[in-house]
């Protein structure tokens, strides 16, 4: 299974990478979305997901968290405003095109797959959610704390009260072994300055968050969430199907990008060929008041 969450933000005014969407979407369902797995499964084990649970994932991709919860008999929504290609690869694996699948998705409880914000995944009709989460970990680009301040703030309002409302982030960089390849995309980006950067994670930043949105906490956890890779290749399509690199793409060019994170990965290429790379993420459970 494959990880990884970073928040997509604009590199530089003018400058946008040049990348097929679609493929980004096909790598990042396929290669990095099931690396936070183990966190997808602590956070449901802990909180009983279950069949009496509403959820509605912000920044849901192409919907992997979403399935495991479906699984479990939770009723899903899944909101994502920034990537249109990974929420039509959440719709195929959560609303397949197959006989009485229209049935299916006319009940109270089948999943929903929105492109856009918690706003329009709102059911007056419907009952609250019991359960909001943000799994695509903060900690990693300049700004990513206060994007997901403004993400909450339209969602908490869709939630019970006394609902769970999950956050994650990346750990202390000293226990995430991918920190050391991370650092390329800021040496390269360092000319702009400006959001879309990597930065460290601080020990605070999920608390901080939860405080700003009016939320009171209740336990957290670290989960060991290892990105592992077939190959140096593979590493690197994962790794750049994020959006953390493609302000050092502005900056640069693709080919420097590839050259440097191919250079980075190399470090943690073992024997076999295969790409390991031990890392621990952070949650915070806080609650509606």
């Amino acid at each position: 299974m494959t990880p990884t969450l970073v928040r997509q933000h604009s590199s530089h005014a003018g400058a946008t990478p040049r990348v097929d969407p679609r493929a980004r979407a096909r790598d990042w369902s396929e290669i990095q979305e099931r690396m936070l797995v183990p966190l997808y499964e602590a956070v449901y084990e802990r909180l009983h997901v279950g069949g009496g649970t509403r959820m509605l994932g912000l920044g849901c991709g192409s919907g992997l968290a979403l399935l495991m919860a479906a699984s479990r008999g939770a009723s899903v929504t899944g909101v994502d405003s920034r990537f249109p290609e990974r929420v039509e690869l959440a719709r195929q694996r959560l609303l397949p095109d197959a006989p009485g699948s229209r049935e299916a998705r006319a009940r109270a409880d089948a999943p929903r797959v929105v492109e856009g914000g918690p706003g329009d995944a709102a059911d007056p009709s419907a009952p609250a959610f019991t359960l909001v989460t943000a799994f695509e970990p903060i900690g990693c680009l300049a700004g990513d704390s206060e994007g997901l301040g403004e993400l909450l703030a339209r969602a908490v309002p869709l939630a019970g009260r006394g609902a769970a409302v999950v956050l994650a982030g990346w750990g202390p960089p000293e226990r995430c072994a991918t920190t050391s390849v991370l650092r390329v995309a800021t040496k390269l980006a360092d000319p702009l300055r400006g959001a879309g950067r990597w930065r460290p994670a601080l020990r605070d930043d999920l608390e901080e968050v939860a405080q700003r949105a009016g939320l009171r906490p209740d336990g957290s956890g670290r989960v060991a969430c290892p990105f592992g890779y077939g190959d140096v290749d593979s590493a690197a399509r994962g790794l750049l199907s994020t959006g953390l690199f493609d302000a050092a793409i502005a900056a640069t060019d693709q080919e420097q990008v590839d050259k440097e994170l191919s250079e980075a990965l190399h470090a943690h290429r073992r024997p076999d060929g295969t790409v390991w790379m031990p890392n621990v993420f952070r949650y915070l459970i806080a609650r509606t008041t």
